[in-house]
């Protein structure tokens, strides 16, 4: 007899692996337990045939061997295999089985995996003559919701929402059998004793129907709009034509709104590639943001793209099924930038007036999850299908908090080599998020039984997340380290591994990030160590009158850039009040309330409002976006790059951009070429800066991340310009080039702070 007790660590729960070591062990004929423990899995295993010594022991190798692999969806880490001399074993197991999960102590590397899209197999199921047919939370060990329903470690119902769901013989059958696809699947059910879906009226009252599916879909197709609960929150719901009215009642009247559809269906509205097929296709089920067939305006979006997602629930399948419609219009049941609707008793109190109808269902959301988003295969939302999304960092043995920007935000946790991420949270500046990033932080520090030895933060003093992470600094008694804004999206594009290097060159292009110098930045090439990035360049810093103001209404950023009586003049020619302008131009006189920024974003808002596209921001980017549509496809003139050297920074001069832009529509050069041409001088000259800055420190890499590099033409325009000039391009595949990834390289900034010994 030969036998050994095997710890597996790594993305090991939630993901059938008991089950996948009990098929193996049956296989190998090896006796023993399998187990949860912590976030491991442990298994003793005995290999005692009346063989030789050497056969048992070749046997017990190949089902270690089988065992390392994993299933589908796990991550190994890694494997330790301790022998177990037979001298000491008095008594062992005469078959294989699953045991009884324990806690375990000490902090846990491993994690719970993201909610998983309905398999194909599951699929079928609800599709064919089975006792499953027709039921939406059908899910077997492959598929299903995972992180949204888990509220305790180990991975076992008891610490889901399916606790409140007691197992049918027939299930409990099927939980217990080995050779079922649901063997220790925490989340079956069936429709005998599984959560059961409802139908409500808008303000709550029980619709009484015995097909409430189909019963939706019909309410659907004549024009209803619908909230929608499914694993992570609430959707709202509605065909293509009722667009219009249902952006309306969310107050917002041109934000573009993300579509479900089946495949027939996109393959007309969009180009799809065959890596955005394997997206869509994939068990994490993002929305994907494709490029339109048909560029013209149309209820649910007027940019050029499209946000497009296929059925990933059991639910959604069935509804499409019942429909009629080509298509539904899917979108997030809260404000922007505020947390997802789980509860009933809320998307009652909110969406009432919004919603006609609620289908809803009776499982607890224990953690909520929107859906996330991918475009040109780099992610815009970290969220369903990706988070919580851990990722191996070496950053040392300390374990560290990230608690994120203040817009579109998520917290990231470091212990034990590994980073984890949680999915967005949203822009916290409000109580109810601000409590929904401190609910998050507090559910990961359960999970992965955390305890922070440092908290990372944004470098603006007046974030609420800044706040939290000192006071939470003050309270525990540890360092709280603040990393400047830009500096994070560098540093989580590079990662730990730069810290090898002597020399670094990163571009960071976004919106606003409180700068060094109490200005807002944003449009910032760095050079030097990652520890130690120095700015070497930047847009040239224009004021921005009224502050927030000159964002919501970007024609007051022309005062920036142009000249005062010229643009005076415009905006006359635009009915604007002359007592109004009056006003603002005694502001920017006396100073009040007019910051100077050098953001990137801005640039775009400002030429935006000077072509006329967007004069009003009704949502984030939106003078951006719809400025990208508008250049789409159009040839750009090459425009006169002006730079200035201001200490040791070199400047782009962007009211030069301006001016010329301004003189472009003067002459009758069309304003999709102007647009264009902005957008291809901005790329050229912020590559310019960047080129200078690495040949002369003898950086070899440059770094991209922020924002305004969702935007593909500016996007491969730096790209193209650096690799001629014979320059490594690196963005961030794994985390948002947006503000996504900032709580990350909050955590790598720490770490690697910390492995120097420079924590305060």
């Amino acid at each position: 007899m030969v036998a050994a007790n095997i710890i597996i660590s790594g993305i090991v729960q939630g993901v059938g692996f008991r089950p996948f070591v009990y098929a193996l062990a049956q296989k190998h004929g090896i006796f023993g337990t399998v187990r949860n423990v912590g976030s491991m899995v442990v298994i003793d295993a005995y290999a005692c045939s009346k063989e030789s010594d050497e056969v048992n022991e070749k046997r017990l190798q190949q089902f270690i061997e089988e065992v390392s692999m994993g299933t589908i969806h796990s991550v190994v880490d890694c494997v330790t295999v301790t022998h177990i001399e037979e001298d000491g074993i008095s008594v062992y197991p005469r078959s294989f089985s699953i045991s009884q999960s324990s806690v375990g102590t000490g902090a846990r590397s491993g994690f719970i995996p993201p909610d998983i899209a309905t398999c194909p197999d599951c699929l079928l199921e609800i599709y064919g003559d089975t006792r499953y047919a027709g039921y939406f939370a059908t899910t077997c060990v492959d598929c299903g919701p995972r992180y949204s329903v888990i509220s305790g470690m180990p991975y076992d119902r008891v610490e889901t929402a399916m606790k409140a769901f007691p197992l049918c013989p027939m299930c409990e059958a099927e939980y217990l059998d080995p050779h079922a696809r649901r063997h220790h699947a925490q989340s079956i059910s069936c429709p005998v004793c599984g959560p059961q879906l409802f139908l409500l009226s808008g303000t709550g009252e029980v619709i009484v129907s015995s097909h409430p599916i189909a019963e939706t879909a019909a309410l659907l197709d004549a024009g209803a709009i619908v909230a929608i609960r499914g694993n992570g929150g609430f959707h709202i719901a509605c065909i293509e034509e009722k667009a219009d009215e249902l952006k309306r009642c969310l107050g917002r009247s041109t934000q573009a709104l993300a579509i479900m559809a089946t495949e027939s269906t996109i393959e007309t509205l969009a180009y799809v590639s065959s890596d955005e097929w394997s997206l869509l296709r994939s068990p994490a089920a993002p929305i994907v943001v494709l490029v339109r067939r048909d560029l013209s305006p149309r209820p649910s979006t007027m940019l050029h793209t499209i946000g497009c997602m296929l059925p990933y629930t059991g639910l959604h399948h069935l509804l499409f099924s019942h429909l009629k419609h080509p298509f539904l219009i899917m979108t997030s049941a809260n404000a922007p930038g505020t947390p997802m609707v789980t509860e009933n008793s809320d998307a009652i109190k909110r969406l009432s007036g919004i919603v006609t109808h609620i289908l809803t269902h009776n499982r607890d959301i224990v953690n909520r999850c929107d859906d996330s988003v991918v475009r040109d295969g780099f992610l815009l939302r970290l969220s369903r299908g990706y988070a919580p999304f851990r990722v191996k960092t070496k950053l040392g043995d300390q374990a560290i908090l990230g608690v994120g920007p203040e817009l579109n935000a998520n917290v990231t946790v470091y212990q034990q080599q590994f980073c984890v991420t949680s999915p967005h949270i949203g822009n916290i500046r409000n109580p109810e998020t601000l409590s929904y990033h401190r609910e998050t932080i507090e559910r990961l520090s359960t999970l992965l039984s955390f305890s922070p030895d440092c908290v990372a933060h944004d470098a603006h003093p007046s974030f609420l997340t800044t706040r939290y992470a000192k006071e939470l600094a003050k309270e525990c008694d540890i360092p709280a380290i603040s990393v400047q804004h830009h500096r994070a999206h560098i540093i989580a594009a590079a990662g730990p591994d730069a810290i090898e290097k002597d020399c670094i060159v990163g571009i960071a292009l976004d919106g606003t990030g409180y700068g060094d110098d109490g200005t807002v930045w944003g449009g910032e090439i760095f050079s030097g160590h990652i520890l130690d990035l120095k700015r070497v360049g930047h847009l040239e810093p224009v004021i921005l009158p009224g502050g927030d103001l000159a964002s919501e209404f970007p024609e007051r950023l022309l005062y920036g850039f142009l000249p005062r009586d010229l643009v005076h003049d415009l905006l006359i020619e635009r009915g604007f009040a002359a007592h109004d302008l009056l006003l603002i131009e005694k502001q920017i006189e006396r100073g009040i309330n007019v910051p100077r920024s050098s953001s990137a974003g801005r640039v775009l808002d400002a030429v935006s409002a000077l072509l006329g596209v967007c004069t009003h921001k009704t949502y984030d980017g939106e003078p951006a976006m719809r400025l990208e549509t508008h250049a789409y496809g159009a040839r750009y003139q090459d425009l006169e790059l002006q730079f200035s050297k201001k200490g040791k920074c070199t400047e782009l001069l962007t009211s030069s951009l301006l001016n010329q832009a301004y003189t472009m529509s003067r002459s009758g050069i069309s304003s999709p070429s102007i647009a264009a041409s902005v957008q291809h001088a901005l790329a050229s000259g912020i590559s310019h800066i960047a080129t200078l800055a690495a040949h002369q420190d003898g950086a070899t890499s440059v770094y991209l991340s922020g924002g305004v590099f969702y935007n593909a033409a500016i996007r491969e325009g730096v790209i193209r310009e650096l690799t001629h000039a014979g320059l490594e391009c690196v963005l961030n595949q794994q985390y948002p080039l947006g503000d996504g990834c900032i709580s990350y390289g909050q955590c790598v900034y720490a770490g690697l702070l910390g492995k120097e010994g420079l924590w305060e």
